[in-house]
C-alpha cells in the first residue's frame, strides 16, 4: 500500500524538527550547566558558557563541510552523516570525565548538526522562493520555538530524575526519531539539474558566486551580529537567572517565557510578510531591537540589576523584535542564490555563526553582577546592523542610477 503524499504542513514540521535537534542540544543541557560544570572540572561559573558557545563554533565549521556536500550527493544523504558524527559526539559527552573532552565532544555535536541545521534552510529553498519562502520560514521557526520552550524544564526534569547525562541520552532519541520519519516521508529536493560535480572547487566557485549579490553578503553580515547578540543571552541567562536573582528552580520558565515571545513574534511575520514584505519588517524591527537596548541603558547603567518583572518586560520586547528578524534575515539572504542552495546556506551560516561566537564569547565574559552588558551588547549589534543596511541600500541606489 502507497503511503500518503507530503503535505506542506507535514514538510513544515519536519523541518521545524530538523532544525529543533540542534535547540534541544543547547537549551536542554542550560539548567544542568552547573551540574555538569562541577562533574567535568569547570572552575569558574561563567566558564560553564564555553559548553554553550562551543556548540556554535562546531555548527559553523561543519557548514562548510555538508552544505557544498549536499549540492553534490544530495540533501538526505548529508543530514543522515551529519546525524552518525552528532550520535559519537553525544557519546563523547555522556562519558567526559574533564573538561577539555566534554568541550571537544560539544564541537563534534555542533558539527554534526550542522548537517540538519544548514539542509533543512537548504531543502525549504528548494522548495520556495521570495517572501512565500519566508512566510514558510516563519511557520517553520515558529514551530521550532517550542523547543526552546519546553526544552530547559526537560531538561531540569532529567536532571532531577536521572542525572544530566541522561539529557544527551534523549537527545538522541529524539534524533533518530527524526532520522526515521525523514527518510521514510521526506522526498528528495535536490533538483537533479542543480547537482554539482564534487570536486576541491565546489565550495570556492560557490562562494565567489556568492559573493556576486551584495545583498546576501550584507544580510549575512547582520545574521551574524543579531544572532551573536541572542547568543550571549542564551549562554549567559543561566548566569543571570541562577546566580544574580537566585531563581533557580524558576530559570526553566522564565526561559520559556522569553521563548513564546521570539514564536509569537515569528508566527504574526508568517502573516505580515506577505503583506509588508521582508525587508520593510526588518528595517522596522532592527530599528525596535536598537532603541529598546538604548533604552535599559539610559535607565540602568551602572545601576543594579533592576525588578526581575522589568528586566522580563525589556527581554520580552528585545526578542518579540528578534522573531521578526530571524527567519526574514536568513530569507533575504537565500533568496538570490537558489542555484547553491547548499553552498549558499553553509556560506550564509558559516559567516553569521563564526561571527556569534567571538560577539558572545567576549561580551558574555562581561557578564558578571548585572546584565547591562547584554543589553550592550544588543545595543552594538543593532547599531551595527542598522549601518549595513544603511550602506546596502545606498550601493544599490547607486548601482540602479549606475545602470539605468
Amino acid at each position: 500500500m502507497q503511503s500518503k503524499p507530503q503535505s506542506q504542513t507535514e514538510f513544515i514540521i519536519l523541518m521545524a524538527s530538523l532544525m529543533s535537534i540542534v535547540a534541544l542540544s543547547i537549551d536542554a543541557i542550560l539548567p544542568a550547566l552547573t551540574a555538569i560544570g562541577i562533574s567535568v572540572g569547570i572552575e569558574q561559573s561563567t566558564d560553564n558558557q564555553l559548553l554553550i558557545t562551543m556548540i556554535f563554533l562546531g555548527l559553523g565549521f561543519g557548514q562548510l563541510l555538508f552544505g557544498p556536500l549536499s549540492d553534490s550527493i544530495g540533501r538526505k544523504p548529508v543530514i543522515y552523516i551529519g546525524f552518525l558524527v552528532f550520535v559519537a559526539a553525544s557519546m563523547l559527552c555522556v562519558f567526559a570525565t574533564n573538561v577539555e573532552m566534554m568541550i571537544v565532544g560539544r564541537i563534534l555535536q555542533g558539527i554534526g548538526l550542522s548537517a540538519p541545521r544548514t539542509i533543512s534552510i537548504a531543502m525549504v529553498r528548494d522548495s520556495f522562493s521570495g517572501d512565500y519562502m519566508a512566510k514558510i520560514m516563519s511557520f517553520i521557526v515558529a514551530i521550532f520555538i517550542l523547543v526552546p520552550v519546553i526544552a530547559p524544564a526537560l531538561g531540569k526534569l532529567m536532571l532531577d530524575t536521572f542525572g544530566w547525562r541522561s539529557i544527551f541520552n534523549g537527545q538522541l532519541l529524539f534524533g533518530a526519531f527524526v532520522m526515521i520519519w525523514l527518510w521514510k516521508r521526506q522526498p528528495e529536493t535536490l533538483d537533479p539539474n542543480h547537482k554539482i560535480k564534487l570536486s576541491k572547487a565546489i565550495f570556492l566557485n560557490g562562494f565567489k558566486e556568492f559573493m556576486k549579490f551584495k545583498s546576501s553578503i550584507a544580510f549575512t553580515l547582520i545574521s551574524g551580529l543579531i544572532t551573536g547578540s541572542f547568543m550571549v543571552y542564551i549562554s549567559a541567562s543561566q548566569h543571570i537567572f541562577q546566580v544574580q536573582y537566585n531563581m533557580v528552580d524558576e530559570f526553566p520558565y522564565l526561559f520559556a517565557a522569553m521563548a513564546i515571545s521570539v514564536g509569537f513574534a515569528t508566527f504574526l511575520n508568517g502573516n505580515f510578510v506577505l503583506k509588508y514584505g521582508m525587508y520593510t519588517l526588518v528595517k522596522t524591527f532592527m530599528v525596535l531591537f536598537t532603541s529598546i537596548s538604548l533604552l535599559y541603558l539610559i535607565i540602568f547603567f551602572g545601576q543594579p540589576n533592576p525588578n526581575v518583572y522589568i528586566l522580563l518586560t525589556f527581554f520580552g520586547l528585545q526578542f518579540f523584535s528578534i522573531g521578526f528578524l530571524f527567519g526574514n534575515l536568513r530569507s533575504l539572504a537565500m533568496q538570490p542564490l537558489g542555484h547553491i542552495a547548499g553552498v549558499g546556506a553553509a556560506i550564509n551560516g558559516f559567516v553569521s555563526t563564526i561571527m556569534a561566537v567571538p560577539i558572545a564569547t567576549y561580551i558574555g565574559s562581561f557578564v558578571k553582577t548585572t546584565a547591562s552588558p547584554l543589553f550592550a551588547g544588543f545595543f552594538i549589534c543593532g547599531s551595527c546592523s542598522l549601518l549595513i543596511l544603511w550602506v546596502l541600500k545606498r550601493k544599490t541606489k547607486n548601482l540602479t542610477l549606475q545602470t539605468s
